[in-house]
């Protein structure tokens, strides 16, 4: 990355130059914010030789900015402090990924790296520090050394590290026969150590996703994975009153906690300063070298966060403990006044130094498209740099250049440490680089432009993810396989064949002299299946749409496979369904809307916010699908909040604009009540009547806004299934809009397809899509997901602790203060009342309600619409709340009893609030840390760790996606997903639309092309040979259910080549009864790619069929395989093989690589 050397360019702006030299206030554009801490950090000598302390609001802000001062400053070392993701008082362990990032960039700060970039949140400065000297010692490991492993492990333990069966994270280790896996805290890679008796022969970097080697290394250090040593975090568990190590078992339960609180849970708890050396604990400003450089990056923001997060503080201890392990807002603050050299705001209030840019966008398509825009800057005098992730993507991207030319940035300008470009002013032109950044600028001071591919490109990553569309659809077929890779024993698990079942575990049985691996399936009574793992392909884990699963199947009988057919029925009708309205919306012509007219670009920009790159592409898709003559019919997914109906809004304006009529369709009175007010407001300067119908307008407005769509006076109207009956009638209808469309009747949803057929339509939905699903729909209807929150979006600052009643009403009581409003969840109907007047007795002053899923329907849209219109300040509610409307103005959410909520509910409970600029807050509280399971514990810490969702975003997501499985499909579908699984009802969908596209040929329709070929699979085949997993090559079942998992799933050759190297490298050498088992999916794959669907054994022949062979091929055959013969009228091979099994096996391997090899050759 060369990035570095345009730094330079800052001597060509003095106010820059002079805030790098004397320090002071400055306004500077946030797109330029990067840029600018890179170049005062690399102005002179001295800053280059120098530690720089940058500090940013929040976590999320100083993850970011790390990541960016990276790109910027590469190979210069850049460090990223969060605060520890958990509160001391939550009784939860930092997780480890934490703790080593804090670690390593601490030591850079106590002089380790005297040169390096620490880049630190205000919360995390207002936490206290243990003294360096409390932590466990660090050791290094050198090839060589002579080692004892379990005497490592157990330094390892002692060190703060978990056991594990399989490193996936910072702070695990995996013991294995002679090999030793590390993911040392403070590293980037996971370390694997392969030893020779007691010494070590190797060291390899490897990769945790992947279990693969990565290169060598000669000697590692391994860094604790813990701030405390082992004896004060054995006291930390006193005062959590939880028995047990801190790791090893998992749980992540009493961290460095245990204060006191108030109350009767607090009151037998020894004191904090009894059990931790709490005189130990420093500022972190306190223990920063003074030679450090600091700078304040958000000076905005400092005050409102260091307040909101003492406030938390004390409200939390409940006392004046709070002093022990944090320091006061005003402390942070002072110490930051006498010591930061350059203060940096967003926000213009008469700074003395003003740095201005233009956040670097563009609208192309294409780098032909964005040409003329860089030619334009080039000619103004700019140099122009284009930044990408990858250099392949750059020297493509420069070979469709037309006529401009493009140099990458000469990296030898910043070839090593402390290097600097010969001069500030590089010229004019058009400069590559390899680099990853989030947001570019246009600097006239600096006359700079740097655009980071996907703000340049706006299609950039959609094509990517387009280009790999095709792999996803091919990997369709063995969807059922993907979530092994999650089983567990006593998970319920379907067999296509045999229905439910509870897997067991695996079994190594020996069955007629024969040693084979066996899955253990229990079902219905005493009924028990011993699967061979070859059937794999036919197992997949249970998921429904809910939490519960049906009854176990009974085996026998004609239940499970009556089931199958209606469900398989099912997705043939909807398969059926989904071409026929494809081909009949195909050969039917819309209305091409006009191009945007001068209007629709002012309309466009006078919305107040920025849009996403998602929001942006989904519109472009928006109009161009309805300025194309066929009619539109795409669906828009995004969370609430996301900016869907911005994407609504603008294509309405279009239609409205071009003379048509809007109707947009919502499924409840709240929802049409809030777009209406949405669109009227947007629209209000526009000559564009808003109507809307609901049960909230009299019988006399719902027949005038009728009467009006009707005769033309009404161009967009809104309202609820009312919409649908028959005296509403559209004079020239446009456009239709539905938002979550699932929550429509099968009555309404026959109406919506009537409607389709013949006017463009918008479908939104806030539920995630499956990928899976969106394979099975791919190309049959038009797909847009909005993933990226709005900009301005902060993160929900999330707190993870026990009950307290003075926290409690210290959140309502700040919220009541900023005029905001608060759910508190409590999910229990019976006492939601008694909760209610416990609330207002402890926060009086405040207005509360009350709603829940069993009040009468009239009485609860009443409620809820009083609290959408600000009548309400607290709405105690149960977990109804978990998807509903946009209410931006509640930003404080506290859940009672959070330990008995999943993962992903409670991240969707916690999606409620953070909708807007204001900071919002979740408390997630138990009853005792002493109850806490580790589940539930492990459960809070992934939510709470807001600075890398990591595993437990993907595993909310993973669940949020399954629940919407059903909703999208439709109520008519959602029966057979609970009562087969999704894994494998959407694979009967996907069997069912490839069918039918084959059938009907609508896929050779839409692509030009021809009929497509069906790839071939492995065939069925066993041999009497021994093929398993020793239990002493790998151990842990987990492991064991992956590697049969990729050998059922393997359809190539190569597959099966790159897991036995992959064993090899993780495990050692192959034993036999593993390699038979690779060998077997070999044979299995070669007669399935040479054409053959049966392989059987017949006596002492081999007989494989159907084989097409010349008379050529045929007689190549019997020259090269000693003993066989072909049957052209059976289309059938047969070879001579050995009887006994151990020497039937190489004859069968040998048989169908040379069939294979024949088969292949031209005749």
């Amino acid at each position: 990355m060369a990035l570095r050397s345009l730094l330079a360019r800052i001597e060509n702006d003095t106010a820059a130059t002079a805030l790098a030299r004397d320090g002071g206030r400055a306004f500077a554009s946030a797109s330029l914010q990067p840029y600018l801490i890179a170049a005062i950090a690399e102005h002179d000598a001295d800053a280059r030789g120098s530690t720089h302390l940058v500090v940013v609001g929040d976590d999320r802000a100083a993850r970011d900015l790390a990541a960016d001062l990276r790109a910027w400053l590469y190979p210069r070392r850049v460090r990223y402090y969060p605060s520890r993701g958990v509160t001391y008082e939550s009784h939860l362990l930092p997780p480890a990924h934490l703790v080593g990032l804090r670690m390593a960039a601490l030591d850079a700060l106590l002089g380790k790296d005297d040169s390096a970039v620490v880049v630190v949140s205000a919360v995390a400065l207002s936490e206290k520090v243990p003294d360096p000297a409390l932590r466990p010692r660090s050791f290094s490991l050198r090839v060589g050394d002579l080692l004892d492993l379990e005497e490592c492990a157990a330094e390892l333990v002692d060190a703060g590290y978990e056991r594990a069966d399989q490193v996936q994270e910072r702070g695990q280790f995996a013991l294995r026969g002679g090999l030793l896996d590390i993911f040392g805290a403070t590293e980037e890679r996971a370390v694997r150590v392969d030893m020779f008796d007691i010494e070590i022969e190797s060291l390899r970097w490897f990769s945790t996703f992947t279990q693969r080697s990565l290169g060598e290394v000669d000697e590692v250090e391994i860094a604790p994975a813990s701030e405390l040593a082992s004896e004060h975090r054995a006291a930390a568990e006193l005062a959590g009153g939880v028995a047990g190590g801190p790791r090893d078992d998992g749980a992540r339960v009493a961290g460095v906690s245990g204060v006191s609180g108030s109350g009767e849970r607090g009151a037998s708890r020894p004191d904090i300063a009894e059990l931790l050396p709490v005189d130990r604990f420093q500022a972190l400003l306190e223990l920063v070298a003074e030679r450090t450089c600091l700078l304040v990056a958000a000076e905005e923001e400092l005050a409102p966060v260091l307040s909101d997060h003492w406030s938390d503080v004390c409200a939390a201890f409940a006392d004046e403990d709070a002093h022990h392990l944090y320091v006061r807002p005003d402390v942070v603050e002072a110490a930051l006044r006498a010591r930061a050299n350059v203060w940096l705001s967003a926000i213009s209030s008469g700074q003395p130094h003003e740095l201005r840019a233009q956040a670097a966008d563009s609208t192309a398509r294409s780098l032909a498209e964005a040409e003329p825009q860089l030619e334009k800057l080039v000619r103004s005098g700019y140099e122009t740099v284009i930044a990408f992730p990858r250099r392949g993507e750059g020297e493509r991207a420069a070979y469709n250049l037309g006529s401009l030319s493009a140099r990458w940035l000469d990296e030898a300008e910043d070839g090593g440490e402390g290097k600097r470009a010969a001069s500030p002013v590089a010229g004019p032109g058009l400069r590559l680089a390899a680099a990853s950044l989030r947001e570019g600028f246009i600097a006239p001071s600096l006359k700079l432009a740097v655009f980071p591919e996907h703000r340049l490109l706006r299609h950039a990553a959609a094509r990517r993810e387009r280009e790999g569309a095709a792999g996803r659809r091919a990997g369709a077929r063995r969807g059922a396989l993907r979530s092994f890779s999650e089983l567990r024993s006593g998970d319920i698990v379907v067999h296509e064949d045999h229905g439910i079942a509870r897997f067991a575990g695996f079994q190594t049985r020996t069955v007629a002299g024969v040693t084979r691996d066996y899955l253990y399936l229990e079902y219905q009574g005493d009924d028990r299946v011993f699967a061979p793992t070859d059937q794999l392909a036919k197992i997949s884990r249970y998921v429904g749409a809910g939490a519960e699963h049906p009854p176990l199947s009974k085996l026998g009988g004609t239940r499970w496979e009556a089931m199958k057919a209606r469900a398989r029925r099912a997705a043939q009708e909807l398969s059926g369904e989904l071409l026929t309205l494809y081909a009949e919306r195909r050969r039917r012509s819309g209305h091409a809307f006009a191009a945007d007219s001068d209007w629709q670009r002012e309309f466009e920009a006078l919305f107040p916010f920025s849009e996403t790159p998602d929001q942006r592409e989904a519109i472009e898709f928006v109009k161009g699908d309805m300025e194309a003559p066929l009619p539109m019919d795409r669906l828009v997914c995004g969370d609430v909040g996301y900016g869907k109906t911005e994407v609504a809004l603008r294509g309405a304006f279009k239609a409205a604009a071009d003379g048509k009529q809007v109707m947009m369709l919502v499924p409840t009175t709240i929802l049409a009540l809030q777009h209406y007010g949405t669109f009227s407001e947007r629209l209000a300067d526009y000559p564009i009547n808003v109507e809307h119908v609901s049960r909230f307008r009299s019988t006399a407005e719902q027949n005038a806004a009728v009467t009006g769509f009707r005769e033309g006076r009404v161009d967009i109207l809104i309202g609820t299934h009312r919409l649908l009956s028959r005296d509403v009638r559209a004079k020239d209808l446009g456009l239709l809009i539905v938002d979550e469309e699932q929550r429509f009747g099968v009555k309404q949803k026959e109406l919506l397809r009537a409607l389709k057929l013949r006017v463009d339509v918008i479908s939104m939905s806030a539920t995630p899509i499956p990928r899976t699903l969106q394979m099975s729909l791919a190309g049959l209807r038009d797909i847009s997901v909005i993933e990226t929150p709005p900009e301005g979006r902060r993160p929900v600052r999330t707190y993870v602790g026990e009950y307290e009643e003075e926290l409690v009403k210290r959140a309502i009581m700040r919220e009541h203060e900023r005029g905001g409003q608060a759910f508190f969840l409590h999910n229990r109907v019976e006492s939601i009342a008694e909760q209610a007047e416990r609330l207002r007795a402890l926060c009086p002053g405040v207005r509360f309600a009350v709603a829940h899923g069993q009040m009468p329907e009239g009485e609860l849209e009443a409620v809820m619409i009083d609290y959408l219109r600000g009548g309400t300040e607290v709405l105690v509610c149960t977990s109804i709340i978990e998807s509903g409307i946009d209410i931006p103005q509640a930003n404080t959410l506290i859940v009672e009893h959070a330990d008995s909520f999943g993962l992903a509910q409670l991240y969707q409970i916690r999606g409620r609030v953070g909708r807007s600029r204001e900071r919002a807050y979740a408390y997630l509280l138990y009853d005792s840390a002493r109850a806490l399971t580790q589940e539930a514990a492990q459960r809070l810490s992934a939510l709470s760790d807001h600075t890398e969702l990591g595993a437990g975003f993907q595993i909310a997501m993973r669940d949020l996606e399954i629940r919407g499985a059903g909703n999208l499909l439709g109520d008519e579908q959602s029966g057979h997903v609970a009562a087969l699984g999704f894994e494998l009802y959407m694979q009967m969908l996907d069997e069912a639309v490839a069918a039918a596209e084959r059938g009907s040929g609508a896929r050779a329709a839409r692509d030009g092309g021809g009929p497509q070929l069906q790839e071939p699979e492995p065939v069925r085949l066993d041999v009497n040979v021994d093929a398993y997993v020793p239990a002493d090559y790998i151990p842990y079942e987990r492991a064991k259910i992956d590697v049969h998992r990729r050998v059922a799933g393997a359809i190539e050759v190569a597959e099966v080549e790159e897991l036995h190297e992959e064993l090899e490298d993780r495990f050692g050498p192959v034993p036999e009864p593993l390699a038979n088992l690779l060998a077997l999916q070999r044979a299995r794959i070669k007669f399935g790619q040479a054409g053959a669907q049966t392989v059987s054994f017949r006596g002492d022949r081999l007989a494989v069929v159907p084989i097409e062979l010349d008379s050529v091929r045929a007689r190549r055959l019997r020259e090269r395989l000693p003993g066989a013969s072909y049957e052209s009228g059976r289309s059938q091979v047969l070879v001579r093989v050995p009887e006994e099994g151990h020497e039937r096996f190489p004859s069968v391997v040998a048989a169908a690589d040379v069939l294979l090899a024949v088969m292949r050759e031209a005749a």
